[in-house]
């Protein structure tokens, strides 16, 4: 496995600091910090949690490293070791919060739309396509996307949550789409 260059120099900071050199640890300290608040500024970006929070999880990482130095095994690289407490705190984090994170349909519609290659589709066309898909996926679409009914009188007629309706019919698109390329 290769290290970075900086993640060699981080490992001999830290190996330093184990042994007791504050001057290396503080050394080790500012180097890492940046890179820490990337990866979880990051994290949450991806999750559409605040900056903020991501400051929050930085400085529980930095108490983390601080209190489990010592645990590092000095013979593997350090960059996994930082992820992996950096994934740990983030979880904590959202647990801590209770967060649910959960993304509306209708902020990932634009992705999930095929580009139109075609003038439209004809009926036939459209029954093929729904063929692919398997139940409920193929009711949740005629539903929703060809019928122009709305999430929650799906839900209902289906006897399914909203948010599984969500999931049904994102994935049930994301496999239409897939398959309208491939043609």
């Amino acid at each position: 496995m290769n290290q970075s260059a900086r993640e060699v120099e981080w490992g001999n900071w830290l190996r330093l600091a184990v042994d007791g050199d504050a001057v290396a640890y503080d050394r080790f300290l500012r180097a890492v910090t940046p890179y820490l608040r990337s990866m979880a500024r990051k994290r949450c970006n991806m999750l559409g949690v605040s900056a903020g929070e991501a400051e929050d999880v930085v400085q529980e990482v930095l108490l983390a490293v601080h209190l489990k130095r010592a645990t590092w095994d000095t013979s593997r690289p350090i960059g996994p070791w930082l992820s992996t407490i950096v994934r740990n705190k983030m979880i904590d984090s959202f647990r801590k919060r209770g967060r649910h994170i959960s993304v509306p349909i209708d902020d990932v519609m634009e992705t999930l739309q095929a580009e139109d290659r075609r003038s439209g589709l004809e009926p036939v066309d459209l029954e093929k396509m729904l063929a692919g898909l398997r139940d409920p996926q193929r009711e949740i679409v005629r539903s929703i996307s060809v019928s122009g009914d709305g999430i929650r009188e799906t839900a209902e007629r289906l006897k399914m949550s909203e948010g599984a309706v969500r999931v049904v019919l994102h994935r049930a698109l994301k496999g239409l789409a897939m398959l309208y390329r491939s043609e």
